[in-house]
């Protein structure tokens, strides 16, 4: 939500300090300047993404509208729900996770978390990787390394539509130039005209360059990069998770096992180990 209110801020910043300097805005609304970058923009990015691309960056910037769903409280929760799962292997053995992960839908202990539960990528690694534990061909190196094959690959795929946007707030100045150019080949065709039809024809030529460079630093640029953070949210909440599936493979304690999730939280949503450890053993009792 913030990123749109920053959007917002830039646009109505700059709008005011040109009516602050007696600009008119009738002369910023040159219909075929925004044909020229719109198109341009759009065409660009479709041609190297596809419509697969503009369905992803769709939904990413939409996905800006709400709020950011890894905060402290989905961190805990996550730690405590991992938690309550070691102590069932710890209690009844390996077997004792069939029932959860296999249709963790119907688990009287994930459905206790619905953060979790909804978030598919999250919850199919969770349940996948415990699968494999429970499997006993896997050692805990090879199966490090599984998990990290599978989380970059993921990530790879979750920033194409930051990539993608970005790449076009790069060419956004070049599309500007392209129209501003246009423009002065038209302007070129009324020499011997009147001065101020030349002068208005000259000015609508560089509203051309004005809306490629404020789309790209103002809009999409802030747009692209408050995406990328959003994905390292995700990506910290399914490193806590590989660390402690990690952990546990290796036969260290249920507390532990947490403990190495919790660190890697960043500081800012990180809950305290004593806050930690009482969230986990209430839950537990």
């Amino acid at each position: 939500m913030f990123t749109i209110i920053g959007v917002v801020v830039v646009l109505v910043a700059v709008l005011a300090g040109y009516l602050m300097h007696h600009g008119r805005l009738a002369i910023l609304l040159q219909w075929n300047e925004f044909v020229i970058l719109g198109g341009a923009g759009f065409g660009s990015f479709m041609a190297a993404h596809g419509m697969t691309g503009v369905k992803g960056a769709i939904q990413g910037v939409l996905g800006l509208l709400k709020p950011d769903p890894y905060t402290k409280g989905a961190f805990v929760d996550l730690l405590k729900m991992m938690y309550a799962l070691f102590n069932v292997a710890r209690k009844e053995g390996l077997l004792g996770l069939e029932k959860h992960i296999e249709t963790p839908a119907n688990s009287d202990i994930l459905g206790k978390y619905p953060t979790f539960i909804n978030n598919h990528h999250a919850c199919d690694f969770f349940c996948d990787t415990l699968k494999v534990i429970l499997s006993g061909s896997v050692g805990p190196h090879d199966l490090s390394e599984m998990m990290e094959l599978d989380l970059e690959v993921a990530h790879k795929t979750a920033e194409m539509p930051a990539q993608a946007i970005q790449t076009v707030s790069d060419a956004m100045p070049g599309f500007g130039i392209v129209a501003a150019v246009l423009g002065i080949i038209v302007t070129m065709g009324k020499i011997g005209g009147e001065a101020a039809a030349i002068g208005m024809s000259v000015a609508g030529a560089l509203v051309g360059t004005f809306l490629g460079i404020l789309a790209a630093y103002g809009i999409l640029s802030p747009i692209a990069k408050a995406m990328e953070l959003r994905l390292a949210s995700e990506s910290m909440y399914m490193n806590c998770i590989r660390h402690a599936l990690f952990s546990f493979a290796r036969g260290e304690a249920p507390i532990t096992c947490v403990e190495f999730a919790r660190r890697n939280i960043e500081p800012s949503v990180r809950p305290g180990f004593s806050e930690m450890e009482a969230a986990v053993k209430d839950k537990a009792a």
